[in-house]
């Protein structure tokens, strides 16, 4: 059919773990940045970790963990490019999967006041970064190798997650979880509470990659002229009353 056009899309469903990567980033560096290593007295580890195995004893030092527990559909976002397919079922549009991803980051500390310390640095990073650059991103996904240091296979994969070139920016917004849902939670983690913060990461889309067909616009209605042998358009009329039933 000569009337249809041909689109293809390019994210992928590593956006919602390149994005725990871009955050986890965020931490990392900005913690190297304040020198938080000279005020806590010990080098702090970043994870990106289930709550339930990180380990507990007095030989491992401070730790910032980032949670991923949650992940729900974009109100806003849910129903755009709908509907997908035409009235003989065929592909016209490829829908984003638009994703809302919600975060818990525990601080936990061996030494008296340590916890309090990581945490406050953390919210003051998160807070000044409510958007995420698109070159944060990209620093973040694709790291500098150093000294020939072999980068892990899973940031490997990383690399392929076109994340900062999608439509929509990243934010990043404090949540308010009640003592009650912050209990239930902890108590399905199976995990010793620690002091916790939540926050969200919107929107994250994932599209398919299949091409769609879509007919091309439409360039005249109407009646067809006995002389242009052509449509002849949409009829506007001036004023508040048109001239005839319309």
């Amino acid at each position: 059919n000569g009337n249809v056009g041909l689109h293809h899309t390019t994210r992928n469903a590593l956006a919602i773990a390149g994005v725990t990567a871009v955050i986890k980033d965020l931490l990392d560096s900005g913690l190297i940045d304040h020198a938080v290593i000279d005020a806590m007295g010990a080098g702090v580890a970043v994870s990106a970790q289930a709550p339930d195995t990180i380990a507990l004893d007095d030989a491992t030092g401070p730790q910032l963990n980032l949670f991923l527990h949650q992940v729900t559909p974009n109100a806003a976002l849910r129903n755009a490019a709908l509907p997908s397919r035409d009235a003989a079922g065929n592909r016209i549009a490829n829908p984003p999967l638009a994703l809302d991803l919600h975060y818990l980051l525990t601080a936990y500390g061996r030494a008296e006041l340590q916890a309090e310390v990581l945490l406050g640095y953390a919210l003051q990073l998160l807070h000044e970064t409510p958007v995420l650059p698109r070159a944060a991103i990209r620093r973040a996904l694709h790291p500098t190798i150093v000294d020939g240091t072999a980068l892990p296979a899973i940031y490997q994969s990383l690399r392929a997650a076109d994340l900062a070139e999608q439509i929509e920016m990243l934010k990043i917004t404090p949540s308010a979880l009640s003592t009650e849902e912050m209990s239930r939670l902890w108590s399905a983690l199976q995990a010793h509470y620690r002091p916790t913060v939540a926050f969200q990461v919107s929107v994250v889309l994932i599209e398919s990659t299949r091409p769609a067909r879509s007919p091309l616009p439409v360039l005249s209605r109407g009646e067809t002229d006995p002389v242009s042998k052509r449509e002849r358009g949409v009829l506007a009329f001036s004023g508040l009353t048109p001239p005839l039933p319309t």
